[in-house]
């Protein structure tokens, strides 16, 4: 055995375990089958702007442990999330708060707002939401739902509200303030110079295999103790149970002569006829200054096999399955799982870090 630990995928999962790893006096190959490190948080330099190249990654959390942890490997700015949504020729601020209210129906107070939605609420009648409709419906009532949540979420997922669990919805803050932050968290921030630098760091000490599938090359197994695999679960067992759910992305990014081009890093596109759902002006992120522009267009699409997956589909179809799966998995004694994929559920970036520091500790010993 050459290595100690095989660690599949060098997103941030595979990254910190490998830093972790090394700093602890073990051997780490880690193989990636995309032409660059760094998974979906992989960032390049297009005429001057650091651009998020599988999307917009906006660092936030409330652990402090894990915010500490990331400064030592990068300087980041004081970039708030404060997205806008785009209906027809209106804009409304994002998350539902005050701004928004005052958009949609002239009020106030906080209290006119309340009872604006209270009087939609009851209007809808639901008690017991069954799907995103409803879950809408029983909460912000008829005209947040359709104007800012139905045509957005249903391309998001590719099917109906209707046909969409409640659960979906419960990500979505709605404030009585007029603040436009998006995120509660204390910490927050955009790294100088974006991520890709971070998990260059991360991976210094290992040793990096690009362009390398991990299942087209069944020799690496046996170079090392300890497979760390970050890909989809059900990839690792040749989809043995039947293929996990997904949904896909595709980005379209364009270059503009101009130094500004929609004046907010995110825009939503709530309209369903809209078939992208939000646009990435990327300078935005870093305050910046250039004479050029660059802007991404996020479509949703239908995940197939080969597919990029994107975000699982947890209905309990899904939930089941994947189930069954982390029960092959526990009888593998020399694997271990992470990451999104691997855990088949959606994960913020400061919950994958807590993830693989804790895993990595449980491992090699010590605390996070």
């Amino acid at each position: 055995m050459q290595y100690d630990y095989l660690i599949v995928g060098s997103g941030l999962f595979g990254a910190v375990f490998a830093h972790e790893a090394t700093a602890a006096g073990k051997k780490c190959l880690v193989v990636e089958r995309r032409d660059h490190i760094g998974g979906n948080i992989y960032t390049e330099d297009i005429e001057g702007v650091c651009v998020h190249v599988y999307g917009a990654h906006i660092f936030h959390t409330k652990r402090k442990h894990v915010w500490e942890y990331v400064n030592r490997f990068a300087e980041f700015n004081h970039y708030i999330n404060s997205p806008i949504a785009r209906y027809g020729n209106e804009t409304y601020n994002l998350p539902f708060n005050m701004n928004t209210f005052s958009r949609l129906w002239g009020v106030f107070t906080p209290e006119e707002a309340k009872a604006k939605i209270a009087e939609e609420v009851r209007a809808a009648g639901i008690t017991e939401p069954r799907n995103v409709e409803e879950q809408a419906l029983a909460s912000v009532g008829r005209t947040v739902y359709e104007k800012l949540i139905k045509g957005y979420t249903e391309k998001q997922w590719g099917r109906d509200a209707k046909d969409l669990p409640a659960f979906i919805l419960k990500r979505v803050p709605v404030r009585f303030t007029y603040d436009n932050n998006y995120f509660n968290d204390p910490y927050q921030g955009i790294p100088v110079g974006g991520y890709t630098p971070i998990i260059e760091k991360l991976l210094s000490g290992s040793d990096v295999l690009l362009s390398t599938d991990f299942f087209d090359r069944p020799e690496l197994k046996t170079k090392a103790e300890k497979i760390v695999y970050t890909g989809p679960i059900d990839r690792y067992f040749d989809y043995c149970l039947g293929a996990l759910e997904y949904r896909s992305l595709r980005f379209e990014t364009k270059v503009y002569d101009t130094d500004n081009f929609q004046g907010n890093a995110v825009v939503n596109y709530t309209e369903r006829a809209v078939p992208y759902t939000r646009s990435i002006e990327h300078k935005h992120f870093a305050f910046g200054t250039q004479p050029k522009t660059v802007v991404s267009y996020e479509y949703p699409e239908k995940w197939t096999k080969g597919a990029e997956p994107y975000y699982p589909v947890n209905d309990e179809r899904n939930t089941m399955l994947a189930k069954e799966y982390f029960g092959l998995a526990e009888k593998e004694k020399n694997l271990i799982l992470g990451g999104r994929l691997a855990s088949y559920r959606y994960y913020d970036m400061d919950a994958v870090i807590d993830e693989a520091l804790g895993v990595a500790h449980a491992e090699l010993g010590g605390s996070k």
